[in-house]
């Protein structure tokens, strides 16, 4: 038994120094693809924790949504609370004891990865529990309280269109004509 451990661990040496033809390596994982398995799989070992489990199969959005006020506990963004004088204060100037939180845009993030995770892991875009109207409507709530907490607005970005009609060129050559001195 230990002529197969050693021998293995001999194939092992020989197979990493270089020695041996070695199958091509697959193409090192971008950033994002890196963070997206490891968003899956440390919400799959959370599933798995749970007691009793639960199977992938079963989760729901109420699974995601625990999944995300658990991760609070690890997050590095002061939320400060109604009560704290630094309510409302972009930049307070002494701590204070209001909880860290996970920010919005780190959880909107790993929203957006666990739902591209569960379809490429064979679940359907109906019922990708990472893509229910909650989730959507827990992470508004989330960025708003932030932005309230911490004093800063947020606006929604206005889209910008990608196209520009012909009719529209023509108003605005008008427009601008209009706009210079004569």
């Amino acid at each position: 038994m230990s002529d197969g451990v050693a021998k293995d661990s001999a194939e092992g040496s020989s197979r990493s120094s270089g020695n041996h033809h070695q199958q091509p390596q697959p193409a090192p994982l971008s950033r994002y693809e890196s963070q997206k398995r490891r968003d899956w799989n440390t919400f799959g070992q959370y599933l798995k924790n749970q007691r009793p489990p639960v199977p992938l199969s079963q989760c729901n959005c109420n699974h995601v949504l625990d999944f995300l006020r658990y991760l609070d506990q690890f997050g590095k963004t002061k939320v400060h609370l109604h009560g704290c004088v630094f309510f409302g204060q972009p930049d307070p100037p002494a701590p204070c004891t209001c909880p860290l939180r996970q920010a919005w845009g780190s959880l909107d993030a790993l929203i957006g990865r666990l739902r591209a995770a569960y379809e490429e892991h064979g679940g359907s875009p109906e019922t990708n529990p990472f893509g229910n109207g909650a989730i959507r409507v827990y992470l508004r709530e989330v960025r708003e309280c932030q932005a309230k907490a911490r004093g800063i607005p947020y606006k929604k970005k206005k889209k910008r269109k990608h196209q520009i009609k012909p009719n529209n060129v023509d108003e605005e050559a008008k427009s601008s004509s209009k706009q210079l001195p004569s």
